[in-house]
């Protein structure tokens, strides 16, 4: 699967159902930048089995106040629509590959 941008209108939808890792970014953002490239990589590992989507707080102000997302990149992981992690910063692949099997 490939990694989704969404937008306050389809958030909801597009997290409602099984694992989601949602990640919450901005284009100034370094960090932000750095983490791009190992979420590619988590989705070709693990895209069977997460759904991996973006959205940009900049453009996304109300989807992003709602979750009180502070500093970027934020990362959310979803379960049936419900957040039941969260990783906040730069982490590593293996760091979020853990954070994600514990709720498979």
């Amino acid at each position: 699967m490939a990694i989704t941008n969404v937008t306050d209108q389809n958030f909801a939808q597009e997290t409602n159902q099984g694992l989601v890792l949602a990640d919450f970014w901005a284009p100034w953002c370094g960090p932000c930048k750095m983490i791009a490239p190992v979420l590619e990589e988590l989705d070709q590992e693990m895209g069977d089995k997460v759904k991996i989507v973006k959205i940009n707080v900049d453009e996304n102000q109300e989807t992003a106040g709602k979750f009180g997302i502070m500093s970027i990149p934020t990362l959310l992981v979803f379960k049936n629509g419900e957040v039941v992690d969260k990783v906040i910063g730069y982490q590593p692949k293996e760091a979020l590959a853990g954070v994600l099997n514990k709720h498979m």
